[in-house]
């Protein structure tokens, strides 16, 4: 399905004004919303943590799984996104501010520590140190038990920067899952899921 026009426009000039963040050439599909929001606990009253939610289309699938006693909280830097976001997904707790304050950012809404982080972050485009930065703080907010799932786009999946991200992860994390790849999107993606984060090997 493709994005609403209502939609598509703020995240074009988005990905416009800063292709560094926003690192793609459209909103995802519903089918990899989907596959993203399959690591969000269906009982309980989990902690879901959102990276990037862009126009919200992962933030809708994330809310059909999420259950009743759920929290969504949802961290975005750009504006434009944020305006959309506040008018279309009223239901989001919505931050603005930079992934790799993660920590701080959630310490200021009363929480320490989450179940799973759902990231929309284009992390080819990071350096390193941005990378590394990011995923420590990602380890650090999570339960031991917790889970962090990701994308990437199949036709960067042999680059510099995604191999090396995926040793950082399987350095970060106990157990690495590459799902199939998701056609229907553009452009088709993995999903990368990863469980247990092995927060005595921060740096």
């Amino acid at each position: 399905m493709p994005a609403k026009q209502s939609e598509l426009l703020p995240f074009l000039r988005a990905a416009v004004r800063n292709p560094n963040v926003i690192g793609a050439v459209a909103p995802s599909s519903p089918r990899l919303a989907e596959r993203l929001a399959e690591v969000v606990p269906s009982t309980g009253a989990p902690v879901v943590v959102e990276l990037g939610p862009g126009t919200g289309v992962v933030s809708a699938a994330i809310a059909d799984r999420l259950p009743e006693g759920g929290r969504h909280i949802a961290v975005e830097l750009d504006d434009d996104m944020i305006r959309l976001l506040g008018r279309n997904r009223p239901d989001l707790e919505l931050i603005r501010g930079d992934a790799a304050r993660l920590g701080d950012l959630l310490a200021a809404c009363g929480t320490d520590e989450v179940d799973a982080v759902v990231s929309g972050l284009p992390w080819t485009l990071f350096p390193p140190v941005q990378q590394k930065r990011i995923l420590n703080e990602i380890v650090k907010v999570l339960t031991p038990d917790g889970v962090f799932t990701t994308f990437s786009y199949l036709n960067a999946y042999p680059a510099a920067g995604a191999r090396r991200f995926r040793r950082m992860l399987r350095g970060s994390f106990d157990e690495v899952l590459i799902t199939r790849t998701v056609w229907r999107n553009l452009m088709p993606a993995l999903t990368y899921v990863y469980r247990r984060p092995l927060h005595d090997r921060l740096a």
